[in-house]
């Protein structure tokens, strides 16, 4: 797979203390520039920052069927290699994060098998971590 450059990504958050727990404390994410109404996460290599909008805490989002699992939509996360998905995996458990859908592999001895999680920020954002054992050769597969 070619080099990628970093994504930029801007999600409203009811709380900026409780981003910073949960993108700096809990996912590891070090923090870049900050203001008193935003903060810059380094989200695995790309940009994502929290804006705080009073009332941006999600009710619920909406789903869909995929593999027996209601799979929340709008989400965003990212594709990390094998070992990297199991011990963030083991990271979210030992903090006794909810998951929405808890970590597992889908699609098994399918075209695209994945290892897959779901699970959402302090505000309701949607988050998927997934991983592959062949990224460049399973990501787009069909």
């Amino acid at each position: 797979m070619p080099e990628l450059t970093p994504f930029h990504l801007a999600i409203p958050v009811h709380d900026l203390a409780a981003a910073r727990a949960f993108y700096g404390e809990i996912l590891g994410c070090s923090e870049g520039r900050s203001a008193a109404d935003w903060v810059d996460f380094d989200f695995f290599g790309h940009q994502l920052v929290c804006h705080a909008i009073a009332g941006a805490a999600r009710e619920g989002a909406a789903h869909n069927l995929v593999d027996g699992h209601d799979v929340p939509v709008p989400h965003f996360g990212m594709v990390l290699e094998m070992p990297d998905w199991e011990a963030l995996a083991a990271r979210l458990k030992r903090a006794d994060v909810v998951f929405v859908i808890e970590p597992y592999v889908r699609f098994r001895d399918l075209a695209g098998e994945q290892a897959t999680m779901f699970l959402t920020d302090p505000s309701g954002n949607a988050l998927e971590f997934k991983a592959f054992r062949d990224i460049a050769g399973q990501l787009f597969a069909k």
